[in-house]
């Protein structure tokens, strides 16, 4: 929190700006060519099948993946789908695609632009990186086919306004810029800020894809030994929800003991999309090992997660997502940044898939009030908005009145005690949708 001071008044506390993605560019990519559209704390792109509503969302992952240090290779194992189907090769019989983002945060906005050459072979050939006012603090560009670097300068100022050097054409240059700036300048300070906030916003990505198929299988009860990836430690996942939530049942046991308060906020999201009554969610150990979760009716009948429909066990774990963060979730976070400085994002292709009208409103509405305050964003998409924005629009409603009893309001064990505090306001719920036709 940073310190802000009122006259006659005490100094009380200013939340941080955390940054985030405010634009995705997809300027030659895949589907798309020259698609550009904003990116809010909550974000729905909506639109017909075949709208590239799928490959939109594959482009903010693949940006997130750069962002976190991952090579080309790792990124795009398949270049050829990435370049547009009608892109005839130059005479070199070279092919790409080309995308980009624009970060929002302390260091103001700065705009990240790619080129990367998926034929004949996979390497980025261009990246540029400037702020608002059009300041190049980064731009590379490939002078030697032969060679896997490209020739990079990025901002100094000072006697030398720019520094040369070359940097490796398999991974983005920007990610790489705090291992080779020193920050002795004005300048490059700026440079460091604004490759940071960029990562920052980049890197805390949990892409959601629950997989019903997989959610009804029983979970292992002791967290299995998982390999350490790049930039993490080895060692057990400690409960931590996968991206096709096929181990909800073990998490479920873990957030169900050690946080109450969020716990029984998951029981209202389950009691608002679940058929019949629900009194509580809960896990049972098994004789093999295993651990299994459980509807508890309140009438001595428990039913087992395993016998729900593909949409009910889709909306709880989207539900458990969003009620959630870095600590549950199978992300690495920026372990150099503060929590309070960060912000997850959550990307949810096809949101409402498998879901009613009434479930769509109810997880469009938890997503509105978590958003809200600040920790955590989604992009996900949908066939038709309509439901989503009824629940938006729900949440505004319910985030002005406060009405009681309904487990959305202030007494959540979402306050200030907790590291989440609100920096939404009442009714911030309504005002923060953001929704893209690409239909149109």
């Amino acid at each position: 929190m940073t310190p802000l001071t009122l006259a006659g008044a005490a100094p009380v506390l200013r939340p941080p700006v955390r940054p985030g993605l405010t634009e995705l560019r997809l300027t030659a990519c895949a589907a798309h060519l020259g698609t550009t559209f904003g990116c809010g704390p909550l974000t729905f792109l909506s639109g017909p099948s075949g709208s590239g509503r799928t490959s939109a969302l594959r482009g903010y992952e693949a940006l997130a993946r750069l962002g976190g240090g991952a090579p080309l290779d790792d990124t795009f194992p398949d270049p050829g789908a990435w370049v547009p189907e009608r892109a005839r090769p130059d005479p070199q019989r070279r092919r790409g695609f080309r995308l980009g983002c624009t970060t929002g945060g302390p260091a103001g906005p700065v705009r990240l632009d790619l080129t990367i050459q998926a034929e004949p072979e996979l390497r980025l050939v261009a990246e540029r990186l400037t702020t608002a006012d059009g300041t190049v603090l980064l731009s590379s560009a490939l002078r030697d086919p032969r060679r896997r670097t490209v020739q990079a300068a990025w901002h100094t100022g000072g006697g030398a306004r720019v520094t040369h050097a070359p940097l490796p054409d398999d991974r983005l240059g920007t990610a790489l810029l705090p291992l080779r700036v020193a920050g002795s300048t004005a300048g490059q300070r700026l440079v460091l800020a604004a490759a940071e906030q960029l990562v920052v916003a980049l890197r805390s990505v949990f892409v959601c894809d629950p997989r019903p198929d997989r959610m009804r299988a029983p979970a292992s009860a002791t967290p299995a030994t998982a390999p350490g990836r790049a930039g993490t430690r080895p060692g057990p996942e400690r409960g931590r929800l996968r991206s096709d939530c096929g181990n909800l049942a073990a998490v479920l046991r873990r957030t169900r003991a050690e946080c109450p308060q969020r716990h029984a906020r998951f029981v209202a999201a389950a009691r608002a999309g679940c058929s019949g009554p629900v009194a509580d969610v809960r896990t049972e150990d098994r004789p093999d090992g295993t651990v299994r979760a459980v509807l508890d009716r309140g009438d001595g009948h428990l039913t087992p997660l395993h016998r729900l429909g593909d949409g009910e066990l889709r909306y709880l774990a989207l539900a458990l997502v969003l009620l959630t963060g870095p600590g549950v979730l199978d992300v690495d976070p920026v372990a150099e940044v503060p929590a309070a400085f960060q912000c997850l994002t959550v990307l949810a292709d096809d949101f409402d898939r498998c879901l009613d009208n009434r479930q769509t409103r109810a997880l469009a509405r938890l997503a509105a009030s978590m958003c809200a305050r600040g920790h955590v964003r989604l992009v996900g998409s949908v066939r038709d908005a309509t439901a989503v924005r009824e629940g938006v629009a729900a949440a505004g409603a319910a985030a002005e009145g406060h009405p009681a009893g309904d487990g959305y309001g202030a007494g959540d064990g979402y306050g200030a005690g907790d590291g989440y505090r609100s920096e939404g306001g009442h009714g911030a719920e309504a005002g923060m949708l953001t929704v893209v036709d690409l239909g149109r």
